[in-house]
């Protein structure tokens, strides 16, 4: 009886192992070989394990290995088994990094153009405001001292000032020169490329200009890649009230009340318009305040 049940076991385990697929049946073979060696306990380990055989034997498909532990045979699920990606996960990954990629980059190269063109707006300003201020105050201190002297009517030439050129003298700072009367001459010119606002000075003497010993130094650019500069000039008219601006100043034995300098960048962008008044106009015998 006991001979009949073990042979009746093998046989349903023999069944079982062809119900495992076939890469697993070899190794399953040899397990069972030395469960029939062991027929002590051969009974019992079929018994611990007879479920899950008999569960391969109803589902033979979804099982896709065995393995042994202690003794007991053990029928793995193929649902259990790692599941890798498949080509349309992975294509979709790797779709979803380019475009993260695609976004970080844009997302840097707008930071930088944005940090780029305030540096750039930065540096605008800062020269606007550091020609505007040399101005200013080189403007405000010019001075009712001749630098030149007409030969035909014998009157000095105290300002002159013209669309593109104003000349006046005016004390001289330390940290541009030696000091004292200099004559100041802001003139526009135009380098082919563009247009650039220099100054050069002169020592006046006498109501003369001094002679430069060896070669005169060239004029000191203040602004360079400019389309357009203008110079107007303002004083008062016959009835003692403020007159128009003019392009050109009639009165050169006298001071303007005011002057207006205009600039123009090469890329259109206007400077804010600068306005000065002189001071110093109508004082020291400068022939009154009328043009």
């Amino acid at each position: 009886m006991a001979g009949g049940r073990g042979s009746g076991t093998r046989d349903q385990m023999r069944q079982a192992v062809w119900s495992v697929p076939s890469l697993e049946r070899p190794r399953l073979r040899c397990w069972l070989r030395d469960i029939d060696r062991g027929r002590g306990r051969f009974r019992e380990i079929f018994m611990a394990g007879r479920g899950r055989l008999l569960v391969a034997e109803a589902k033979p498909r979804r099982f896709a290995g065995a393995s042994r532990s202690d003794g007991f045979i053990r029928v793995k699920s193929a649902g259990s088994r790692g599941r890798g990606f498949t080509l349309i996960e992975v294509l979709i990954a790797t779709t979803l990094l380019a475009a993260g990629l695609a976004l970080a980059f844009a997302t840097v190269r707008a930071a930088t153009a944005t940090a780029q063109r305030g540096e750039q707006l930065s540096q605008r300003s800062e020269r606007m405001r550091a020609v505007e201020g040399f101005l200013r105050r080189r403007i405000t201190s010019a001075l009712p001292i001749g630098f030149e002297t007409l030969p035909d009517t014998g009157e000095q030439l105290r300002f002159t000032g013209e669309p593109t050129r104003m000349r006046f003298v005016a004390d001289l700072p330390d940290y541009l020169g030696r000091g004292g009367p200099h004559l100041h001459d802001i003139e526009v010119l135009d380098d082919g490329d563009g247009l650039r606002l220099a100054v050069s000075f002169t020592m006046v003497a006498a109501g003369q200009t001094l002679p430069v010993a060896g070669e005169p130094r060239p004029p000191d650019t203040l602004a360079a890649d400019l389309s357009e500069v203008r110079l107007r000039y303002r004083g008062l008219d016959e009835q003692n009230q403020l007159g128009e601006w003019q392009d050109e100043w009639e009165a050169p034995a006298t001071l303007p009340l005011q002057v207006s300098v205009e600039i123009v960048d090469a890329d259109g962008r206007q400077w804010p318009s600068l306005v000065v008044a002189l001071p110093q106009a109508g004082a020291g015998g400068a022939g009154g305040l009328f043009r």
